[in-house]
């Protein structure tokens, strides 16, 4: 029997810049998870450089001497060097000259795990807006041949193909992509006035990526949907029926995780997707408790539900994996909060609680919205009698 040889991880050197507002450790942990983000899409994060600037350099973002630094680094068999933060597509150029060696951006890396886990057609044509609408700038003024752009991290995916064409076939694509996603927000739009129809409630689980959301509703569904200690392991979303306490059935839908620095054109590429979210009745923000940054993490999802327009949807906090705790004792106090859950969607805990207060807190909707509809229909009546 031959042997199958795997294909090589790409190894690479992660960069970041630390501004004046943020302390080290807030640099060094998002350059952890840009490491993490690395391993996901195939790669092997072997070295890292922080520079601490007050300002970017316009040219290479990083100063000329921690150029040269990175580009002795290089010579020790490295394929790839990700930057921590976006770059213009003249600073891209300028480093690869300098580093010789292919150069990508966090949106970069990001798009490129994206493009990997898409699987739905609609997925795929989410991941190629994005990639499209990433690339597009860059060639702009600039005569880049899409061309020259070799394989592996960050250049694969659905838009791959397109990477051999002009802007104008470019732009007629990024056309023809939102248009079809437009008949998709149409479809979904008519599959949830059949739920309304139904008297259907919904809830929808929001979070940052990897805080457990699909284990969540494996766990409360009975289903079985993939799950890995993977960063952006759900990208299409997934919606189960569940049973809640008063025997009521609810449809609770996975979502795509949020992360600090998402970039603009995902949330607009996936905003078919994403409108789940504004329609739900209810929000379940899945939080990893055991994350030692869990708190800037749940900040960082609050801030994108404010970019969608579901900021003030109603929401239940629930607090994941306190399996993973030395002591959970010590989280005891967050289940005490109002709309606050501690769980494990691994061992069950809490998962009763949870599934009760889902069920109070949809009463307490449904209560709102009945409320409204008799001061609605009372208004009108008092229109009809003057």
């Amino acid at each position: 029997m031959r042997a199958v040889s795997l294909p090589r991880r790409e190894v690479a050197v992660l960069v970041g810049l630390r501004r004046p507002h943020q302390s080290r450790w807030e640099a060094e942990d998002s350059l952890e998870e840009l490491a993490q983000l690395a391993i996901s899409a195939g790669a092997e994060p072997a070295f890292r450089v922080l520079q601490e600037r007050s300002l970017p350099n316009p040219r290479t973002l990083i100063g000329p001497g921690k150029a040269e630094e990175v580009r002795a680094i290089c010579e020790e068999g490295v394929d790839l060097v990700i930057f921590d933060d976006d770059l213009t597509g003249s600073q891209q150029r300028n480093l690869e000259g300098v580093l010789g060696r292919k150069v990508i951006d966090r949106t970069g890396l990001i798009l490129d795990i994206f493009a990997q886990r898409a699987r739905s057609k609609e997925g795929k044509l989410q991941v190629e807006l994005a990639q499209l609408k990433y690339v597009l700038p860059r060639l702009t003024g600039h005569g880049v041949e899409l061309s020259q752009l070799g394989g592996g991290i960050g250049t694969r995916g659905p838009g791959e193909t397109q990477l051999e064409v002009d802007r104008r076939r470019i732009r007629r694509r990024i056309v023809k992509i939102e248009e079809e996603l437009e008949k998709v927000r149409r479809h979904r739009a008519l599959l949830r006035r059949g739920r309304q129809k139904q008297a259907l409630l919904t809830a929808a689980l929001v979070g940052y990526t990897n805080a457990g959301k699909s284990s969540l509703l494996n766990a409360l569904a009975d289903a079985a949907l993939p799950v890995a200690d993977k960063l952006f392991v759900t990208l299409d979303p997934t919606v189960r029926k569940v049973i809640v306490p008063g025997g009521r059935v609810i449809l609770l839908s996975d979502t795509v995780g949020f992360i600090r620095k998402l970039p603009h054109q995902l949330v607009a590429a996936f905003k078919a997707t994403l409108e789940e979210v504004r329609a739900s009745d209810l929000l379940l923000h899945v939080i990893d408790i055991s994350h030692p940054d869990w708190q800037n993490q749940a900040q960082a999802v609050t801030a994108v539900l404010e970019e969608l327009g579901a900021g003030a949807k109603p929401l239940i906090n629930v607090y994941n994996k306190i399996d993973k705790l030395p002591s959970p004792e010590g989280v005891a106090f967050l289940a005490r909060k109002p709309g606050s859950v501690v769980t494990s969607a691994r061992t069950g805990t809490g998962l009763v609680d949870l599934k009760r207060t889902i069920a109070e807190t949809l009463k307490a909707v449904e209560d709102a919205k009945a409320r409204v509809r008799r001061l609605s229909v009372s208004a009108r009546d008092e229109g009809h009698r003057r």
